[in-house]
């Protein structure tokens, strides 16, 4: 199982949770997040991970030359869109990062909103959902109702984000089946400052799952 830990900030802990154990950190590259990251930060961060980690940035309606430009500078191996955007701007993005993970994070407010995923199959490589919130685009602490995702089997693999913790994270996954999880807020003393024993302990639970 993937296990992304987003929102990090710092370097000498985006070494720490990799070699934890977590295979992809994420990097907010959005300028109004409380989690947001330069990409002069994120350099400094991946100079210190091992080269297999994958290394995410988060971005919200960016447009492709800003998106193109953060992966080439930042040596990013994938991007998260988080906001509205479309297929076919999925679709350009990838024909101009064709060895880059895209990954389309729908905001689940109603069971509806997971029909617009197969929109999506020819254009992401990866899908996260993540519990809606009137105001924050992600990292709210909010989770999703996970009985409602039971028998979500989309066209591609996908994350399960959205109030993830050390403390309930089994009894997500013993609902639903994603190929990965993604937590935020949920390993934080606050905003963008990871609390390492809450990783550990994350570690530790699904280890012995």
């Amino acid at each position: 199982m993937r296990v992304k830990i987003c929102g990090i900030t710092k370097p000498e802990q985006g070494k720490a949770i990799a070699l934890l154990g977590a295979t992809a950190l994420g990097f907010i590259c959005v300028p109004s997040s409380s989690r947001f990251v330069t990409i002069a930060q994120i350099q400094r961060i991946v100079k210190m991970l091992p080269p297999e980690v994958d290394r995410i940035g988060v971005f919200v309606n960016s447009d492709l030359e800003e998106i193109s430009r953060a992966v080439a500078a930042a040596g990013l191996t994938g991007v998260q869109l988080h906001g509205d955007e479309s297929p076919q701007f999925c679709q350009h993005l990838r024909h101009l990062l064709p060895n880059v993970e895209i990954i389309k994070a729908l905001r689940v407010k109603t069971p509806d909103s997971l029909s617009r995923a197969t929109a999506y199959s020819n254009c992401a490589d990866t899908l996260l959902l993540d519990a809606y919130h009137p105001q924050l685009l992600g990292g709210s602490g909010k989770t999703l109702n996970w009985e409602s995702l039971a028998a979500f089997r989309p066209p591609l693999p996908w994350f399960l984000a959205g109030g993830l913790t050390p403390e309930n994270v089994l009894d997500a996954l013993r609902i639903v089946a994603p190929r990965g999880i993604d937590l935020s807020s949920g390993v934080e003393i606050a905003p963008g400052d990871k609390d390492l024993t809450q990783v550990a302990r994350l570690f530790q639970v699904i280890n012995q799952a």
